[in-house]
């Protein structure tokens, strides 16, 4: 059996600070027919004095020369294995030069360098940079990085690397080359290269403080008339984060590349992204709004990762949610800026009610932060990313915009050029606060969906509305009888006139059970619970009809609007599919045909936001709530309501249908995608 061949379990709470770090690394790459030749300069000093070999990860690499200080080594002052290269006591502080042959045509993998359809490109995240040359692959290990790309000039006229250009000419034979220069100290995963046929589309930005950056989108030749949406909304999120977040560009240039082949969705390499091709290319004649909002979403994601996954990064891949979840949670705020902040949260919630709930109550259920891994790959999950967005948003909820943007500026102030943890994340929220949020830990370190129970009771003598909330979290593999949660549960209640009686109040939910009275409340209210969704838990109320239809018609919180709405279709169509189960005509009320009017017909709320409201719930999302599906009862009983109000209410829906046709050339904006 081959050293490769057992897996190899890493835990969390074995990790151990690198003993080797490397200030410098400077890369000369030879691309060539059949072979690519790399040689890799790396200037390293010891961090530990105790560890005096060094271990540089390498795989499917042959080494050709290995030289320290400018001498060549024999084979009794380093050994190589399928994992890496051992130096044996080497000086303290060292230059080390290897020479190394790679075979990027024959990398199907597409993990570090690789060529397809006649472009070279690279993926290094999370452990691909091993496969490119020798050096410690680990996140904890930045460097600043010097690339110089040698190839033919006529087959790849476009020669890319990380950083600012700071040199570039012509060689004999055809041939050419680019050096990159890259200042600020990043990991290996974040290292890039593109050589290929390409061309650019080209724009400006103004940082705040007067530098002018040049923005490229390079795409093959044949593209070029679908890039002026993603470079739009580059120059978008440059601004957003500048004036959210007081982030700046740091670089004088920014390009992004387009390929076909890619295998990662989109990867924000320093300075470099790269990105497949269907998050970076649209045309308003061919493609779908949602294909534009994507595109928006996916560019300002990467564009983020410079300053929360770039300049700041993991200290270890257990850590991977927090430049992961950070940077989702900056794409959403950014999207629901661009568009409908009502409609992004709802869009946001489905897809983690759908998906992330499901891998939390399944056998594959594990921690926003995991406690061990085997494969790494494997951890890229809408739990790290989506759920831990959920558990950044929290921590903004708890602090309030104004002091959720002092503990970032003080994140970025503190850990700036370094690899560090959620705690330091955290640590930074809890200085701010002022207050002790270990509790709040539990989150990062707990799989599982906790679960509310909430129980109203109105008191009339005292004009008193008492809610009482239980907490608990199913067990999940590896994880049984979970301590409570710290969990922001956003409450609001509602008058008899539809009026909001105490605004929103952010209930902190700490104990098993707890109760909370609200006083001087005239008359019984009914609950708007979970507002904003402020926390990712399934919450149990008993409603009834009447309240849910009361809270879709009058909630001015747009996403328990939306979920009420989404509860009472739910409870009708499962009450219709229990009808055609026992040869019962379906039936619909005539207060939810009347409700669903009211709705259609508010002229006062977000028309995105309306759009969702009166949307039905999915026949899958209906399948997921029964214990046996039954297709065709699902599929009549969807069917027959959707007729039912369609033939009820033909002359509304006509008529907000002809109000809200767009008339002339159409435009990708907020409100016409509304329309």
């Amino acid at each position: 059996m081959t050293e490769n061949s057992t897996p190899k379990t890493i835990y969390l709470d074995q990790y151990q600070p690198p003993g080797w770090k490397v200030k410098q690394a400077n890369l000369d790459f030879d691309l060539r027919e059949g072979e690519t030749l790399v040689k890799a300069r790396l200037d390293i000093e010891n961090s530990n004095a105790e560890e005096s070999d060094m271990f540089l990860n390498g795989e499917n690499l042959e080494l050709v020369e290995i030289s320290v200080n400018g001498s060549l080594l024999d084979e009794s002052q380093y050994q190589v294995s399928e994992r890496g290269l051992v130096l044996l006591k080497p000086p303290e502080n060292f230059e080390l030069e290897t020479l190394t042959r790679i075979y990027p045509e024959k990398n199907t993998a597409l993990e570090g360098l690789y060529r397809s359809t006649g472009m070279y490109c690279t993926q290094c995240e999370a452990e691909g940079f091993r496969k490119i040359t020798w050096f410690p692959d680990r996140p904890d290990v930045m460097a600043s990085f010097t690339t110089r790309v040698e190839a033919d000039k006529s087959q790849y006229p476009v020669l890319l690397s990380n950083g600012n250009p700071a040199d570039s000419g012509e060689l004999d034979h055809g041939r050419h080359y680019a050096v990159w220069d890259d200042p600020f100290p990043k990991p290996s995963y974040l290292f890039a290269l593109v050589a290929g046929d390409l061309k650019a589309v080209s724009g400006k930005h103004t940082t705040p403080s007067g530098r002018e950056i040049t923005l490229n989108i390079y795409i093959e030749a044949e593209n070029i008339d679908k890039c002026d949406h993603a470079l739009h909304s580059l120059i978008n999120a440059m601004k957003w984060d500048e004036e959210k977040y007081g982030r700046e560009y740091d670089l004088d240039i920014y390009n992004v590349v387009a390929v076909n082949d890619f295998n990662m969705g989109a990867m924000e390499n320093k300075g470099l992204n790269i990105f497949n091709s269907k998050y970076v290319l649209a045309r308003k004649d061919t493609a779908t709004d949602r294909d534009f909002q994507g595109i928006e979403a996916v560019i300002a994601h990467e564009y983020f990762h410079n300053w929360t996954g770039n300049r700041i990064t993991c200290r270890d891949w257990f850590q991977l949610s927090l430049k992961e979840g950070f940077t989702v949670f900056r794409d959403q705020c950014f999207s629901a800026d661009m568009g409908s902040q009502h409609v992004k949260r709802i869009e946001d919630v489905r897809l983690l009610r759908a998906h992330q709930f499901a891998e939390d109550a399944g056998p594959m259920a594990h921690p926003v932060r995991p406690a061990s891994y085997i494969e790494i790959n494997n951890f890229y999950t809408v739990t790290v990313y989506e759920k831990g967005a959920e558990v950044v948003r929290m921590q903004a909820n708890l602090l309030g915009a104004e002091k959720f943007r002092q503990a970032t500026d003080l994140y970025f102030e503190r850990f700036d050029g370094q690899a560090v943890t959620t705690e330091e994340f955290m640590g930074c929220m809890q200085d701010t606060l002022g207050r002790d949020m270990s509790q709040f830990q539990h989150w990062y370190d707990y799989a599982g969906t906790p679960e509310l129970k909430v129980q109203g009771h109105y008191d009339v003598d005292k004009n008193c509305f008492d809610l009482t909330i239980s907490q608990s979290c199913p067990d999940t593999p590896e994880q049984t009888g979970k301590p409570p949660f710290f969990i922001p549960f956003a409450v609001g209640l509602l008058g008899h006139q539809g009026n909001d009686l105490i605004g929103t109040s952010m209930l902190e939910l700490t104990q098993p059970t707890q109760v909370f009275s609200f006083k001087n409340i005239d008359a019984e209210p009914v609950p708007s619970l979970l507002r904003g969704f402020s926390a990712p838990v399934k919450v149990s109320y008993q409603y009834t009809d009447d309240e849910l239809m009361f809270l879709m018609e009058n909630d001015t919180d747009g996403f328990a609007r939306w979920d009420a709405a989404q509860q009472l279709s739910q409870r009708i169509l499962l009450s219709m599919i229990r009808q055609h189960q026992h040869n019962k005509p379906l039936e619909v009320s005539s207060e939810f045909i009347e409700a669903f009017r009211n709705t259609l017909l508010d002229e006062n709320s977000d028309k995105a936001l309306l759009a969702e409201v009166i949307t039905l719930p999915s026949e899958s999302y209906l399948g997921d709530q029964m214990q046996q599906v039954d297709v065709d009862a699902i599929h009549l009983a969807r069917k027959t309501l959707k007729q039912k109000v369609a033939d009820t209410l033909y002359e509304d829906l006509l008529g907000v249908y002809q109000d809200n046709e767009v008339m002339g050339e159409y435009r990708i904006t907020s409100d016409a995608i509304a329309r």
